[in-house]
C-alpha cells in the first residue's frame, strides 16, 4: 500500500475540551473563505471526507482523507 502525504483541510480547527463531559468531545471552527476554498478543490461527487486526529505532538488536527476504494475492495459488481 502506497504511504500518501498527509493533507491538513486549511480553514478548520479542531479543539478538545479536556474539561467537558465525554459525549462532548471538542469543538470545530471553520475560517469560511479558508474552508470554502479547500472544499471545492478536495470535493470527490459532492462529497470532502475529513478525519480528526491526534498528532505526536498531542494536539488535534483535521485531515483530508484520501482512501479510495479498489476494484478488489469494492462491491463485486
Amino acid at each position: 500500500m502506497e504511504k500518501k502525504d498527509k493533507v491538513f483541510a486549511e480553514g478548520f480547527i479542531f479543539k478538545m475540551k479536556a474539561d467537558s463531559p465525554k459525549w462532548a468531545v471538542g469543538s470545530l471552527s471553520l475560517k469560511v473563505d479558508e474552508a470554502v476554498a479547500f472544499i471545492q478543490k478536495n470535493s470527490k461527487n459532492g462529497w470532502v471526507n475529513l478525519d480528526l486526529n491526534i498528532g505526536q505532538s498531542g494536539k488535534p488536527y483535521v485531515e483530508l482523507d484520501t482512501w479510495e476504494p479498489t476494484k478488489s475492495e469494492g462491491l463485486p459488481f
